[in-house]
Formats: C-alpha cells, structure tokens, sequence
C-alpha cells in the first residue's frame, strides 16, 4: 500500500507539471477553459496540431480537463495528436490541421534569450541573463516567446514576467 507522504509527493508532481500548469496570469479566463491555456498550446506545438480556439470552444470541459492533463512524454504526445484528430474529424469547423512540428524553436534553446523576448524584458528594467533563461521550465520559455510576438496583444505579459521571474 503507498504511504500518504508518497501519494502527496506523486500529487505534487502532477499538480506541478508543466505539461498541465496553468499561470497565475491565465487566470481571467482558466476558470471555464474558454481559451485555450499555454501548456495546452505547447502540447499542440510539440504534435504540430492547429487547433482552432472555436474547437476548443466546442469541446466540453470533460474533454478540455482531459487534453490540459493530457502528459507530454513523446507517446503520450503521439496519443493526443490522434486523439485530437478524431474529436474534430466531424466538427463544423473542420478537422484540426496538421502544421510543422516545434523543433529547435527559440523556446526549446536553453542556451540563448530570444531577442524579443529580451527586448521586452530590457524595456521593462528587467535583465534575464542566459543562465536565468537557462533554469526556466521549457513552459516557462513557451509563455515568453508566444506573448512577446508582435501580434499578441501583450495584455499579460507585465504579469507574466513577474510571475515566472519572482
């Protein structure tokens, strides 16, 4: 029988995933899903799946919960792609798109700020050396380089950099 400390422990885990941690800055709307959270979009990215935000809308929140906690080891990834592609198979938006999967993209470069995620970060008096960008979750990584991009609306991203950098 597992010991309450190692049930704790294995709970601890999940519940600090990056493959199912929301941010404090998604707040506003993770309550209901009714977008789609980063660590759902990095799953998507990692399986190379364009899911629409009206797929997202059409699914119930059983099946949100489900692919949020949805693990990202490479089969379960695998797994998700599939599973995604036949719950949008018969949507009146269409089929989830297969798009180019995330490779060597600068959120998956421990190794090197990306400029404009440093340029934002300067602009705000903040400095994030290599070795901080380095010590970052990948997720942590993903949620920089995806709200810097000049056609985000940026509206979290001051909130953003105080959570990921306390």
């Amino acid at each position: 029988m597992l010991s309450i400390n190692l049930l704790i422990n294995i709970k601890l885990i999940l519940v600090n995933s990056q493959s199912n941690h929301y941010f404090n800055f998604e707040d506003d709307f993770i309550k209901d899903l009714r977008c789609i959270p980063l660590c759902v979009r990095r799953k998507l990215d990692l399986i190379g799946i364009k899911l629409k935000l009206t797929h997202w809308q059409d699914f119930n929140l059983i099946e949100k919960n489900k692919i949020v906690d949805w693990p990202d080891s490479k089969n379960d990834l695998i797994d998700l792609k599939t599973f995604l592609k036949e719950i949008t198979s018969n949507s009146k938006y269409g089929e989830a798109k297969e798009i180019e999967i995330s490779i060597n993209q600068p959120w998956q470069n421990k190794n090197k700020v990306p400029d404009q995620v440093l340029k934002s970060a300067l602009a705000r008096g903040i400095n994030i050396s290599v070795e901080k960008w380095r010590n970052l979750s990948e997720l942590d990584r993903f949620a920089f380089c995806k709200l810097v991009r000049p056609s985000h609306e940026h509206n979290n991203l001051d909130r953003a950099f105080d959570e990921i950098l306390k």
